[in-house]
Order: C-alpha cells, then sequence, then structure tokens
C-alpha cells in the first residue's frame, strides 16, 4: 500500500483539492466521484483515500478553506482602513468583496451553491464561518446607522442583500469582458451607496 510521506505527500493532497474544486465547480458535487477526481490527479482510484477518506470531508475541506482564507484577508485589508468612517469602511468592503470573489469564481461557486450537499455538522460550521463575516459587514453598517450617515430600515436585510448583489459577480464578470475589475467594483461601490443612502461625498 502506498503511503504519504513530506512534501510529495502534501503536494498530492494539494493536487485532490485542486482537482475536486474544478470538477465540482463544472459538474456539481453529486456528479463528481473519487474515482474521477484520482483520475484527474493522475493516481489509483484507492490512493486517494489516503489523502481524502471520502466526498464529504473533501467538500467540508474545501468550503471551509475558502471561508478562513476570505476571513483572514478581509482582517488584513480592514485594518489598513483602521479608524475610517463608516461610509469609507463600506466601500472599503464592496471593493474587496468583488476583487476577492471575482478571482476565485470555482471557490465562491461550491461555497454558496453546495452547502446543500454539506452534514448537518460540516453545515452548521460553514455557516458559523459566513456568519461571522456577514458580521463584519452588518458591524460597518451599525457603525454607519450610529454616525448617521446611513439609513436602513432593517439591518439584517439590506446586510444580507448587499452580500448577495455582490457575490454574484461571479456568475457573470470575465475578465477581458466590457468592463474591467476595477470599473465593475466602482459601479458596485455606487450602488451599494445608494442602497444605504449614504451622504454623496
Amino acid at each position: 500500500m502506498g503511503r504519504r510521506s513530506g512534501s510529495k505527500g502534501a503536494s498530492t493532497a494539494e493536487a485532490v483539492q485542486a482537482a475536486a474544486r474544478r470538477l465540482i465547480a463544472a459538474r456539481g458535487f453529486a456528479a463528481v466521484s473519487m474515482r474521477e477526481i484520482a483520475a484527474e490527479v493522475g493516481v489509483q482510484a484507492g490512493t486517494i483515500y489516503l489523502y481524502i477518506p471520502d466526498k464529504q470531508t473533501l467538500l467540508h475541506a474545501l468550503m471551509r478553506e475558502h471561508m478562513c482564507a476570505l476571513l483572514e484577508a478581509w482582517e488584513a485589508e480592514s485594518a489598513l482602513g483602521a479608524g475610517e468612517g463608516a461610509s469609507d469602511a463600506l466601500e472599503r468592503f464592496v471593493r474587496f468583496h468583488v476583487g476577492y470573489h471575482i478571482s476565485r469564481p470555482e471557490e465562491v461557486f461550491i461555497a454558496y451553491m453546495e452547502l446543500r450537499n454539506l452534514s448537518e455538522t460540516n453545515f452548521a460550521e460553514i455557516e458559523g464561518l459566513r456568519g461571522c463575516y456577514e458580521a463584519a459587514l452588518r458591524a460597518i453598517l451599525e457603525r454607519g446607522m450610529a454616525e448617521g450617515c446611513f439609513r436602513l430600515p432593517d439591518l439584517r436585510l439590506t446586510t444580507r442583500a448587499i452580500i448577495a448583489m455582490l457575490t454574484g459577480v461571479t456568475t457573470w464578470y470575465r475578465a477581458g469582458g466590457r468592463l474591467s475589475a476595477v470599473e465593475v467594483a466602482d459601479h458596485y461601490a455606487d450602488l451599494v451607496r445608494r442602497m444605504t443612502h449614504a451622504a454623496t461625498p
């Protein structure tokens, strides 16, 4: 029986995740088998189980990696704007979210469209991570209301509406299209400004 060892094992494990990400994003979780993932990596079907025990564990790992990386990246980005007002913080969030997500369409598709295929325990963990990210935006909106620059009749609904709208960019944006990534972010920043009734600078 083969076994993992050193950097070779680590690189194969990464290759398994990358292959699974590509296949699941293209065809959906239910349509992809472990055997197909193994073939994509170039290992025997039985060998893949040395790196991941089953599809459920693999799906959870892909989603958890995406959400943890997103939260870490936002933490670093928000630190750059420490001390700025809510309006500027909201624009920073919008531009960060759009830029981060359009460069990772496969990860975003899986993280949002395959939630239904998680086990109850795994779903709860991923939902918790999603809740942490949502809370970051909600805190900005709450601060804006306190500062008097946002007028929001329903804070939670507005938070979810903004995230849904921003994330939707991955379904249609293509590099080299009519609008650049920066121009798309500009438009979304303006839309969110209008949604929140932020004072025009």
